[in-house]
């Protein structure tokens, strides 16, 4: 039985998986596919759990479990690419969510500058060389140092909400007006700057 506080949030030490995954989820992500190469073999897993980090320097972050096997590769080899898919790549975000032993099979890539798959039809990639790995509980916390960035495309992203695929609606893909304010407030530097 899970302990509520006086505001009805639930005490940490009660919680659930279950509803910790099922209040998490009510966080909209974009998905992404981390890849690399090792021994001359192509690996990768899916990934909602990536972020900006550091612009100053330009740092990455991301979250594999600690059992993963792709991880361990991505370890071994020290560098990766971020993929980020598009609406249309459901079906390869699912291969690489999955426990094939050949995620690549059928899927077609070329070679990023430090050596890693970039997945075609990727909405963009980031190339990325390992900084460092922190505990996390039960995943690692990996920064990745960006080494090249890709161009960007018009496409839309594809986002995973409430469990399931989602994307964005077709007439909200025309930036709002206040996005040049946005852009402006998360790429200026100043002392009282929280990015």
């Amino acid at each position: 039985m899970s302990e509520v506080t006086g505001d009805g949030a639930v005490a940490a030490e009660a919680i659930d998986p279950r509803r910790f995954r099922t209040v998490l989820g009510q966080f909209c992500t974009g998905v992404t596919i981390i890849t690399t190469i090792d021994d001359g073999v192509p690996v990768g897993f899916a990934c909602q759990s990536f972020a900006a980090l550091s612009l100053e320097p330009p740092l990455v972050l991301f979250c594999p479990t600690k059992t993963s096997r792709s991880w361990a590769a991505i370890e071994r080899s020290g560098i990766f690419c971020v993929n980020v898919l598009a609406e249309e790549q459901q079906s390869t975000c699912a291969r690489f969510g999955s426990r094939d032993p050949d995620k690549f099979a059928g899927i077609d890539w070329t070679e990023s500058p430090l050596g890693s798959p970039i997945l075609t039809g990727s909405l963009a990639h980031i190339d990325c060389s390992l900084e460092s790995v922190h505990d996390g509980g039960d995943h690692w916390v990996a920064f990745g140092r960006v080494s090249s960035l890709s161009e960007i495309r018009e496409e839309r992203p594809l986002l995973f909400y409430r469990g399931q695929y989602t994307g964005i609606e077709p007439d909200k893909t025309v930036p709002a007006p206040w996005r040049d304010d946005l852009e402006a407030f998360l790429t200026t530097s100043s002392e009282d700057t929280w990015l």
